[in-house]
């Protein structure tokens, strides 16, 4: 049955495409190395150095790569919880259509990366499983590519915002950095009413791609179709079958480690406003009050170690090419490939035209080096720079690259991979309804960034006492 819809037909046009002829998630990590390499020696960069700069960086993102990884066990853990999964079991009732499923999961997944990008990936990949045991027929692809919107198109936005919390942060921010930016508080970044503006606007049009776009149950594909079989959430406990797994069963070590960690948090946040509190949350405090709360939600060590063993197999991808990855980053930033991107963006920029430069610029780059805290920081010296210059607004600026920075993670299978972990679904099946959406976010994320920057004045550094 030929459709009539044109969203339909292209998506699945492009779902085709993609499964035919999009690599695997790591062969882009391996491609991204051999580009950034062989760009380096283009611009005459000696090989001798690029070498170097490569190997030398192999190890360098280890400690976010244990971050990431703690993300995903944690958002797992967290969603697998009786609580937790009782919540997303009913959940999954709300939808009752394959178009309205689609649509459901892709708002979902909007709306809670604005909170954590972390939890919206674990999250909404858990409710698309259940969703699919009650609604066999809905096209996993569409429905995969939906729970990841959240990654591809608001999450920035939100509350895990590496630049703008980065930015807000002044014991964060570099020396070099702070003479050209100063700080830079979340009301002028991700709280400014434009910002709130592209954020609608973008989640309004992304829920309208994904229902008009979802094929029909006579066109789709769905789980059992891409031999992917449905696995309960559920983590069973067996009985107590020693006297040394009483342990194991009790309620009161989770607990006490909790009330442990309670004033190490207050500490933190204590006291303080929901904007500094907000900014004084990082990525090892995120991680730290999942774990926690697992720990809470699932009542006793067995129970939380079951989970935890679950939730491994999702970390596979990440533990794997983080460290390539961290080659491609090396490479940029330790040699002249990073000083003449930024310089070239600089060179061709006009007040005009700056807005549309950093947004392509920085969506490039996302291809390469996709982490937005990292990437930032290689960006912002030259971008903020060129911002004084052309007396752009420098909040207005962060968000320009927070808008454009998720655009090629829609294609990029980077941040696909917890969720594609979780779903036991390739980038190439998901990757067609994603670059569906990509081809209406990307002039829809250029015009805003660029109409909006016209209402804002622009303020000199804001360097602190």
């Amino acid at each position: 049955m030929v459709t009539k819809n044109p969203l339909i037909r292209i998506g699945l046009w492009l779902a085709e495409m993609a499964e035919r002829w999009f690599p695997d998630a790591f062969v882009f990590a391996l491609v991204g190395v051999v580009v950034t390499f062989l760009g380096g020696l283009a611009l005459g960069e000696p090989a001798a150095e690029l070498t170097h700069a490569a190997g030398a960086s192999f190890w360098d993102l280890v400690p976010f790569t244990m971050q990431m990884a703690m993300v995903i066990i944690g958002g797992f853990v967290v969603a697998s919880s009786p609580v937790m999964l009782r919540f997303i079991q009913h959940l999954a009732t709300v939808p009752k259509t394959s178009r309205g499923a689609v649509a459901f999961v892709a708002a979902v997944s909007m709306l809670t990366s604005l909170l954590s990008w972390g939890l919206s990936l674990i999250f909404t990949g858990l409710l698309v499983r259940e969703i699919c045991r009650l609604l066999p027929r809905v096209d996993y692809r569409a429905i995969s590519a939906a729970a990841y919107l959240g990654l591809g198109s608001v999450w920035a936005f939100g509350l895990s915002s590496s630049a703008a919390l980065l930015q807000a942060t002044p014991s964060s921010i570099p020396p070099e950095l702070m003479e050209v930016t100063g700080v830079i508080p979340l009301t002028k970044t991700i709280f400014l009413w434009q910002s709130i503006l592209c954020c609608v606007i973008l989640i309004l049009v992304s829920i309208a791609i994904a229902y008009w776009s979802c094929p029909g149950d006579d066109q789709s594909k769905s789980q059992s179709d891409l031999g992917i079989s449905y696995k309960p959430l559920e983590v069973t406990l067996e009985p107590r079958q020693t006297p040394g797994e009483w342990l194991d069963y009790s309620r009161i070590l989770p607990l006490a480690v909790v009330l442990i960690s309670l004033p190490y948090l207050w500490s933190r946040f204590g006291g303080k406003s929901f904007l500094d509190a907000v900014a004084a949350l990082d990525l090892n405090t995120f991680n730290l009050i999942f774990i926690l709360l697992g720990l809470l939600l699932h009542g006793c060590p067995r129970s939380f170690g079951k989970a935890v063993s679950a939730s491994v197999p999702a970390t596979s991808g990440v533990l794997i090419q983080f460290p390539f990855y961290a080659m491609i980053f090396g490479m940029i930033s330790k040699t002249s490939i990073g000083h003449f991107l930024g310089a070239l963006c600089v060179k061709l920029s006009t007040p005009t035209t700056f807005p549309l430069l950093v947004a392509g610029y920085s969506a490039f780059l996302g291809m390469l080096v996709p982490s937005g805290g990292g990437k930032w920081i290689i960006e912002a010296p030259y971008v903020m720079a060129a911002a004084n210059a052309h007396e752009i607004n420098l909040g207005w600026t962060v968000q320009i690259y927070n808008a454009a920075e998720a655009l090629p993670n829609l294609l990029n299978p980077f941040w696909m991979l917890p969720l594609m972990g979780i779903l036991s679904i390739r980038t190439r099946e998901l990757a067609g309804f994603s670059i569906l959406q990509l081809l209406f976010h990307t002039p829809l994320v250029f015009f805003l960034t660029w109409i909006l920057t016209y209402t804002l004045p622009y303020a000199p550094p804001q360097q602190i006492p």
